[in-house]
């Protein structure tokens, strides 16, 4: 046994699935997680002293590279100070300046510790502001694992084939409602059936959890236009991409490109933490200042705004600069391209989907045409990533261990990591077209 596997069994015993995060047990891809022990740059080294260059980056908060040298400082300086206080400190209002100084449509910011949190919170905000209890959002799009939100939300669930959550309430998933994504016929049919009824809809600014599908041109803006028509709020959800893919998210991304609208709420999480948990929801003052202690509804956190947290988040965002963004842009570029090119020489259907610089592969005929909704991402011979990415890992790359996950980049990624990556393609590329699916 490695020692590895030595800890996964021993991680067993004492936590369920022995992870504490189910996309971590490799469910999906099978073999032994790995566990890793440090990381630097591009590079992550696990228990058995074996270096991987790295397309997890923490599900995307290491933006700049792992353990940058300015952010471990600050963290080592903030923690010199004091872990927590149970109260205010000046970074905090620090960090909400950086969000909404990114974000234009950010007026108020309040901080929270998880994604979860942040869409959980701004689901209640925008039912205390509207007065009204049906929330509409979009089959495999992820929003954390609060009860009423789980309801086919891709990633995780897709990975492991699961149509929601057993322990969650009927009545709470009752006022859920779930329609197909870049559909606007179904959005316009739900308004109609529930009429005032509606308090927002959620979306991901661009769906990264069941493999990245980007929202068609002009389908934010329809939602943004459908919600203030009909008296609900518009919930952005960029946990994932909000600093990702842009210096303000996709949202930024849009807006830059002539695509213009306002959403009510923001979530953010990932690259507002740098690594450490936080996590914030935001928007227009009129809707944040109905949170207590200004308004009625009621949130609160012990470790919200914890002083070595924001101070990894706010040094990441300092640091996430114009050439941070185009280095991480060029990369993306180039091995998305080099991806491509390893698959198609050995005959292997399959579509390359971006969003900014993120970007995931689907496998096989059905999709190789374009994937714009979750009917069609589950449809993906996945069972071929299956044998890409333990082909790839044998070469020393880790990729995220599920088909249903976009690649992250960083800007250390430098041209000695991609080569690296690039060298291992074409052994991956005929270990997936000679897989075959499981009887």
């Amino acid at each position: 046994m490695t020692h590895n596997d030595e800890l996964f069994a021993r991680a067993q015993i004492a936590m369920p699935g022995g992870v504490n995060s189910p996309v971590r047990a490799f469910g999906s891809v099978g073999g032994t997680p790995r566990f890793f022990v440090s990381a630097r740059g591009p590079y992550v080294t696990d228990a058995d002293g074996r270096e991987y260059v790295d397309l997890v980056a923490s599900w995307g908060p290491a933006i700049l590279g792992h353990a940058h040298p300015e952010v471990v400082a600050a963290v080592q300086d903030a923690a010199a100070r004091g872990l927590s206080f149970g109260a205010s400190t000046p970074a905090e209002t620090e960090l909400a300046e950086q969000i909404a100084a990114r974000v234009g449509a950010v007026e108020r910011v309040r901080l929270v510790s998880t994604g979860t949190e942040a869409t959980m919170t701004a689901v209640r905000l925008a039912r205390g502001f509207t007065g009204r209890e049906l929330v509409v959002k979009f089959s495999g799009h992820y929003h954390g694992h609060s009860d009423g939100l789980l309801a086919q939300a891709g990633s995780g669930l897709a990975t492991l084939a699961l149509p929601g959550s057993a322990g969650v309430p009927e009545a709470i998933a009752a006022h859920t409602i779930v329609v197909p994504y870049n559909d606007p016929d179904a959005l316009a049919a739900v308004f109609a059936q529930h009429p005032g009824r509606i308090a927002a809809v959620i979306t991901e600014a661009a769906a990264a959890n069941m493999g990245v599908v980007s929202p068609h041109p002009g389908f934010n803006a329809l939602l943004a236009r459908a919600c203030h028509d009909n008296g609900a709020l518009l919930i952005l959800d960029e946990v994932l991409t909000g600093f990702r893919v842009g210096p303000a998210g996709f949202w930024g991304l849009q807006d830059a490109a002539g695509e213009t609208y306002t959403p009510d709420l923001f979530t953010f999480g990932k690259v507002v933490g740098g690594g450490l948990p936080v996590a914030a929801v935001a928007g227009r003052a009129e809707v944040m200042e109905l949170l207590a202690p200004l308004g009625p509804v009621y949130q609160a956190g012990t470790l919200s705004g914890n002083p070595v947290a924001v101070a990894a988040g706010l040094t990441t965002l300092r640091l996430a600069d114009a050439a941070v963004y185009a280095r991480l842009d060029s990369a993306a570029d180039e091995l998305s391209a080099a991806v491509g090119d390893a698959l198609a020489r050995e005959g292997v259907a399959h579509g390359i989907q971006r969003a900014g610089n993120l970007f995931s592969v689907f496998w096989g005929e059905d999709v190789a045409a374009g994937v714009s909704d979750y009917e069609s991402a589950v449809r993906q011979e996945a069972f071929r990533y299956r044998a890409f990415f333990h082909a790839m890992l044998d070469a020393g790359v880790s990729l995220p261990p599920s088909a249903f996950e976009a690649w992250f980049l960083t800007a250390s990624h430098d041209d000695g990591a991609l080569e690296r990556i690039i060298a291992a393609l074409p052994t991956a590329a005929r270990a997936a077209a000679a897989a075959r699916a499981f009887r």
